[in-house]
């Protein structure tokens, strides 16, 4: 029984390095919004600051996870055809395009889904950018989508690429920072997308 509770507790430390590692079966494909719609998904809008009984206080909690997170990673899109048509969107709008390459079983992917929902932030994706959420699987589906943009491998869920509208990566050196999404801090989540996004000096 010891080693078990040992083995359990080393794989929960693992987990919260690693961020979403699970390996779960999923579909393939993308949800994706063109066009300055992008923060709508199928799943609904999750309240600002939404609380769960946890004990935690407003401020804290509303950064994190909750069972009604969106869950836009959808097995019914095709994945590659929803980035051309975002590229060709940012082709005529100027603005960036973002894939977010996670998954509905990814807290982390979902939480981050969740930041995208709040006002600040969703304003800055509607003004900034084309958003794409690609649906990876356990990561080893459309992994081609990555590799397309110099991504050949996802080291955990969600995997960010920011692209011009030429379809250059912008944020090589850090695509794989947000697997730990749902914990990061949202002024933080704010900033990042802020300063990547072709509108901020105006």
């Amino acid at each position: 029984m010891r080693k078990f509770l040992v083995l359990g507790a080393i794989g929960a430390a693992v987990l919260a390095c690693c961020g979403c590692v699970r390996a779960v079966k999923t579909g393939v494909g993308a949800a994706t919004s063109v066009g300055g719609a992008a923060v709508k998904t199928s799943a609904g809008a999750v309240k600002a600051g939404a609380s769960v009984a946890s004990g935690k206080d407003d401020a804290e909690d509303k950064d994190r996870h909750h069972d009604d997170d969106p869950r836009p990673y959808d097995p019914d899109r095709d994945a590659m055809a929803d980035v051309d048509l975002a590229l060709e969107a940012a082709a005529i709008s100027g603005r960036n395009v973002l894939l977010v390459l996670g998954a509905n079983w990814c807290h982390d992917s979902r939480g981050l889904a969740a930041k995208f929902q709040r006002p600040e932030l969703a304003r800055v994706l509607k003004e900034g950018y084309e958003l794409v959420f690609v649906d990876v699987g356990q990561r080893d589906r459309n992994l081609d989508v990555g590799a397309r943009f110099g991504v050949p491998a996802i080291f955990g869920t969600p995997t960010v690429l920011i692209l011009s509208p030429s379809a250059r990566l912008l944020n090589a050196d850090t695509v794989h920072d947000w697997r730990t999404a749902d914990s990061k801090p949202y002024d933080e989540t704010l900033q990042y997308f802020e300063a990547f996004s072709p509108v901020r000096d105006q």
